[in-house]
């Protein structure tokens, strides 16, 4: 749901969700209409659509969709149905917490409309719900990416890893939305986009959004980052996130705790822009949060073309966790967190839950 550009990363239809297929791009513009649960379930395994936000977003399809095919008469078969469809969508990601803030946020809407439910109401009560969550998200990737303006200097070279824009949200995107919003409010800015290994989320996605928009953007390899901050070519490092700890710990795409490491070493600001939707008070620190391992296939080969000897496997754990010590500030669609983490995180969700 792209507010401003031709192109969406999903939306629902009455056919059923349709969603971007992010592994075609960027040599091919595809759109996918899905028809069950579980083909919601695998395009999310499958990175079809990926990014925090946006899974938080097409789980809240998948359950719609769950609530709309229900072929059930009665409340108690639809509730039942929808159940199912969070159980199956609970197991697709485990380390984006925006997927299980989604699910609970389905199951509270579904608990509260139940005693006064027919299954009809009750369908389209969880549609709408879901049409809200996307909404919503749009509205906070804009107030985030506001937030995010003044720590943005003119003519600032921005360095991101993985892809934190418009394809990992409804719109706009959240370190590529507090881009986007500084070119709206007159800065020239260059991103610095990380080609991000093993999928290339970098160099196929961020780099495709930025140019559709037509904010300059150059592709790096994963290692020249020490390279240009060491020549004072990076002003500023930008990354999304998939969980934040109540301590402030970070975890994002796996190559993200280096690139803070380097800033941290040359006097570089390190932000993370993420809604609060991906903070997690729950879970104390980074040490507790799940770590997503992936197929090793995903390593050792590229679109069919095998990289490493047969025989060979690869380890990939998908995320690595980034200390709170080494963040310079959380940018909120409530403000900017920043050290002591556990006080101020604390203190934006409870303003975000007392409003």
């Amino acid at each position: 749901m792209r507010d401003d550009a031709d192109w969406f990363t999903l939306l629902w239809t009455e056919d059923g969700p349709v969603l971007l297929d992010q592994r075609l791009l960027p040599g091919e513009e595809t759109y996918l209409t899905l028809h069950s649960v579980e083909e919601m379930a695998r395009a999310i395994e499958d990175l079809v659509i990926r990014g925090a936000p946006a899974i938080a977003c097409a789980a809240a399809l998948g359950i719609a969709l769950a609530a709309r095919r229900s072929e059930a008469t009665d409340v108690a078969g639809v509730v039942a149905d929808i159940e199912r469809a969070c159980e199956r969508l609970a197991v697709t990601r485990p380390t984006a917490v925006n997927l299980f803030w989604a699910i609970e946020r389905m199951r509270s809407c579904m608990r509260r409309a139940v005693p006064t439910a027919t299954a009809e109401s009750l369908r389209q009560t969880i549609v709408d719900e879901a049409l809200r969550v996307l909404e919503e998200d749009v509205v906070t990737n804009r107030t985030l990416g506001r937030a995010g303006v003044d720590i943005v200097p003119q003519g600032a070279r921005i360095l991101t890893h993985c892809n934190a824009g418009a394809l990992a949200t409804a719109g706009h995107g959240t370190a590529l939305g507090v881009v986007r919003s500084a070119v709206e409010a007159g800065r020239a800015v260059r991103v610095l986009a990380d080609e991000t290994r093993p999928f290339l989320q970098g160099s196929r996605l961020t780099a495709w959004e930025l140019a559709r928009d037509g904010i300059p953007v150059s592709v790096l390899t994963d290692s020249m980052a020490g390279h240009l901050m060491s020549r004072g070519e990076v002003d500023l490092v930008l990354v999304g996130a998939d969980r934040v700890a109540a301590n402030g710990d970070v975890a994002n795409k796996i190559g993200t705790y280096p690139l803070a490491v380097l800033a941290r070493e040359h006097g570089i600001p390190f932000y993370v822009a993420a809604p609060l939707s991906t903070v997690d008070l729950s879970t104390p620190d980074g040490a507790a949060i799940p770590i997503e391992e992936r197929r090793s296939e995903e390593v050792t080969e590229l679109a069919g073309t095998r990289l490493a000897p047969l025989g060979v496997e690869a380890w990939h754990p998908a995320f690595d966790v980034t200390p709170a010590r080494l963040v310079t500030g959380i940018i909120t669609e409530r403000g900017i967190a920043r050290a002591p983490y556990a006080e101020s995180l604390a203190a934006l969700c409870a303003e975000a839950s007392a409003s």
